[in-house]
């Protein structure tokens, strides 16, 4: 009987005990709390906004004045891939108004992380995993097409939903294009707040990050699903939807972060 007792009070196995068996709708919670942190001391969030939409902008006019248009869309891919660490400025926004800190912008952009420079290796790491996916998009725009020029945005369109090799190429890229994305996300969404709150190491961080986003797999799947959507409405608005939206996301995961770590 003694030993059934201690059986019973024994800890859970790490891996169960994050396991939060939160509902995909608690998503939608943490969307909420971030909207409540954007509007609270606005004037930072909208700033730190507005410097992404200015860098978002000035990047697609490069590649425009480089005449590099044809990266452009896994370019913008993989501003999803880089957001988590483009973000932390916000989670330290979220951080110091659960602390009761008086939120400021230079607190966000001179940001000291509890782990130090291992915050910078992780970004260095989800840059080269950009690099890595455009070079495979133009790869991929390679074999499908061959030598030819790119045809420009105004006829990639019906190139990509017309001809047997633009269905393939869709097909391919997306398919692969999305390992990808599953794959960064997976390894950032937590990685970098946690780096942010807490003192370990980058790969630490990462391998945590998606052992928690796998064994939260349902309220993970929607919130990538929102983030998808929104960052998509950000992106069609010329991107100055991006001045709101990526502060609200931002804030929001710093609560997906805090929910299920």
């Amino acid at each position: 009987m003694a030993t059934s007792e201690k059986i019973a009070d024994a800890p859970l196995p790490l891996a169960e005990q994050r396991r939060r068996h939160l509902p995909a709708g608690a998503a939608f919670g943490w969307l909420a709390a971030g909207w409540r942190d954007l509007w609270r001391t606005p004037l930072p969030s909208l700033v730190y906004g507005f410097a992404v939409f200015l860098l978002s902008a000035a990047v697609v006019w490069c590649l425009f004045r480089m005449e590099l248009d044809y990266i452009l869309f896994p370019a913008l891919a993989g501003f999803m891939v880089v957001g988590p660490l483009v973000a932390i400025g916000l989670y330290r926004k979220s951080q110091d108004l659960e602390a009761g800190i008086q939120p400021s912008l230079a607190r966000m952009v001179f940001v000291k992380a509890q782990s130090g420079a291992q915050v910078w290796f992780t970004g260095a790491i989800l840059c080269l995993l950009m690099l890595v996916w455009m070079r495979a998009a133009v790869i991929i725009y390679a074999l499908f097409v061959g030598l030819r020029p790119f045809p420009g945005l105004d006829n990639i369109v019906a190139m990509l939903t017309s001809t047997p090799e633009g269905l393939g190429m869709l097909v391919v890229g997306t398919a692969v294009g999305g390992l990808f994305a599953a794959f960064s996300f997976a390894i950032s969404t937590f990685a970098i707040p946690m780096l942010l709150a807490e003192k370990t190491d980058a790969f630490t961080a990462m391998g945590t990050s998606i052992s928690l986003v796998f064994r939260n797999l349902p309220v993970m799947l929607a919130w990538g699903a929102i983030v998808l959507v929104l960052t998509l409405i950000g992106l069609a608005t010329g991107l100055l939807g991006l001045i709101v939206i990526f502060p609200l996301l931002g804030h929001g995961t710093w609560h997906s972060y805090r929910a299920i770590r």
